[in-house]
């Protein structure tokens, strides 16, 4: 039985995620580099980091921010979504992000990305972003507001 865990992190990266970075870099991405940088400048700068972990191990990463391109109501970003390429295809990152946007329903109404290929593209799309033009990110979801309780 394959046992997935997914949890929110808070004051440290995963101790094996030097081994998801590597990945991450064979692969000619940059962005794990990026969040390590980032998350030791300022971790605030993170709402939330969820990490998926399958059978014990690091497989798949992604974090969400204010959006930092100026809007003119708050928005969330999401960012630094990485699944390691022995384990993609098997839904871990559209639990992670799946995550993420529940994170941000009820605090935000637009969820951004951008998406930095085809292939990302096509995923976002897939859990029901839309593709955008004209604008700093590439796809954007609309969350539903939460109606305030009967009689308030």
């Amino acid at each position: 039985m394959t046992i997935i865990s997914l949890e929110r992190t808070a004051d440290t990266l995963p101790a094996d995620f030097p081994e998801l970075e590597a990945d991450a870099k064979a692969y000619g991405h940059a962005h794990m580099t990026r969040l390590v940088a980032e998350f030791a400048h300022d971790r605030a700068m993170f709402h939330a980091i969820f990490t998926c972990h399958l059978d014990g191990r690091l497989v798949g990463i992604g974090a969400i921010t204010t959006e930092p391109a100026p809007t003119p109501v708050p928005v969330w970003r999401m960012r630094r979504l990485y699944v390691h390429h022995n384990y993609r295809r098997r839904k871990i990152a559209k639990a992670i992000a799946n995550a993420l946007l529940q994170e941000a329903a009820g605090k935000v109404s637009t969820v951004t990305v951008h998406a930095g290929n085809d292939g990302a593209a096509r995923f976002w799309e897939t859990i029901g972003f839309s593709r955008i033009d004209g604008q700093p990110w590439s796809h954007e979801a609309h969350l539903p507001s939460l109606e305030p309780a009967v009689g308030q």
